[in-house]
């Protein structure tokens, strides 16, 4: 539990909490942590959001399977990020999609109670709550429209422009196999590498097995 109040206190919007805060709403359970293995369902398409949770280390994917029965990354999320925030007080708190935890994840999770009793409380706790799920809906609704309905290019291209200002450069540094950028497009390996040598043969980009240069068009 130390190891996790620490993880909690370096949290963007847990820090704007005071320790005997959060001790104390662990200790009345309206905050809870729980902890996922590698590949473990976080939840369900279609389960019902009732809490608002943090991720406080690890990461976890939404996830859905396309027409062709491939399993497709829509969306990844990471230490500070949050899970259920745009769905938590809607009239239709249901999961979209599965979510799952793609490497070993803690998540603190808030009970829908206390979360609406410390946006009473604290003001800076609310505006900073609403800031992060505005940018979350923002960025989950670009990659939705990189990835759904798009030709392999297409998705591949937007991937591409993506990395490129995230990492401010052209030469975009590969964090993931060819095999999980497949799956992240939602192709098979195979489709990927002949897609990635049609462009390089017309002069879209270069690659090497470490990364990919996004070449300038002429």
């Amino acid at each position: 539990m130390n190891n996790y109040m620490t993880l909690m206190e370096q949290s963007t919007l847990l820090n704007l909490l005071t320790t005997e805060e959060i001790r104390g709403y662990l200790s009345d359970g309206s905050f809870r942590t729980a902890a996922y293995n590698k590949n473990k369902i976080v939840h369900f398409a279609g389960e019902v959001c009732a809490k608002l949770e943090i991720i406080l280390s690890g990461q976890v994917v939404v996830e859905r399977i396309d027409e062709t029965g491939h399993l497709m990354t829509v969306a990844e999320f990471f230490r500070n990020d949050l899970l259920g925030g745009n769905l938590l007080f809607s009239k239709n708190p249901y999961y979209p999609m599965t979510v799952t935890a793609k490497e070993p994840t803690v998540i603190l999770e808030i009970s829908k109670e206390r979360l609406f009793k410390l946006f009473t409380v604290h003001q800076r706790f609310l505006e900073k709550y609403l800031e992060i799920v505005s940018d979350h809906v923002t960025i989950l609704g670009d990659r939705i429209k990189h990835y759904v309905n798009r030709t392999i290019r297409e998705s591949v291209i937007s991937f591409l422009e993506y990395e490129s200002k995230k990492q401010n450069t052209n030469r975009i540094k590969l964090k993931m196999t060819k095999k999980a950028l497949a799956e992240k497009i939602g192709v098979q390996r195979t489709s990927l590498s002949r897609e990635l040598a049609k462009m390089k043969r017309d002069g879209l980009i270069l690659y090497d097995a470490d990364s990919i240069t996004l070449l300038k068009k002429k």
